[in-house]
């Protein structure tokens, strides 16, 4: 499950110190959820400190400080300072610790920094997939794409707003074309009135409609409406 978190947010080096099941473990595939190249390129090392042995610069994730005279950091912060020691050229990692226990005092001993996430102090128990999780998203977060979700081959990864898939936000003339194709009809049917009100309510009827952000495609929709029930209204009369 810690391998499925990371390949959600481009993750791929798995180093794993003295792993209770025998490894490679057919169900750690399984739950890995398809991000099996994760599971197949994992290291197994004896030791911590030779897990860590090629890295300059090491995380290690805990729910307390420990009594350690070590600098503390939230997520985000120990995200932007492994961004930029990685962009230095500088290798970085993130010690996490088991399910039963989390990292042992020996072993936060050889990090730089204790990373500690903002909980809640009465019950701060994050499972390894969940901190992993919650560390990779920060590291992905730092790269500040704005891409969103899932790409597919019909349609790339959401961003923030509003989504024109195949259109395009309404140009003022067709928003204006608009206005005045709805007045025309209102003047007709006799609800722009009395004459002296018309300005306001005309003023608001665009406002309310402008706020909306409309696309191409909706203002040609809208004025379908409008056309349909015209329509339908001269049949009857």
């Amino acid at each position: 499950m810690a391998a499925r978190a990371m390949a959600n947010f481009s993750l791929g080096d798995l180093r794993l110190v003295a792993p209770r099941e025998k490894w490679p473990n057919k169900e750690a595939i399984s739950a890995s959820a398809g991000a099996r190249w994760i599971i197949d390129a994992a290291r197994v090392y004896e030791d911590v400190g030779a897990a860590l042995a090629d890295l300059h610069f090491v995380c290690a994730t805990s729910a307390r400080t420990r009594d350690s005279v070590k600098q503390i950091s939230a997520p985000q912060s120990a995200a932007s300072e492994m961004r930029s020691r990685s962009a230095a050229g500088q290798k970085c990692g993130i010690m996490f610790g088991c399910e039963k226990a989390g990292l042992e005092n020996d072993h936060t001993a050889l990090a730089d920094i204790i990373v500690m996430v903002p909980v809640n102090p009465q019950f701060a128990s994050l499972n390894l997939a969940q901190a992993v999780l919650i560390m990779g998203y920060e590291w992905l977060k730092q790269e500040e794409s704005g891409l969103l979700g899932r790409e597919t081959e019909f349609d790339g990864p959401a961003r923030e707003g509003v989504q024109m898939l195949r259109t395009r936000p309404a140009t003022r003339g067709e928003m204006v074309g608009f206005f005045e194709h709805l007045e025309r009809e209102l003047d007709t049917s006799g609800f722009l009135r009395p004459p002296e009100k018309r300005p306001q309510m005309v003023r608001n009827l665009r406002n309310l409609f402008q706020r909306m952000g409309a696309s191409e495609q909706e203002v040609r929709t809208l004025r379908g409406v409008v056309s349909s029930l015209v329509r339908a209204h001269r049949h009857r009369d």
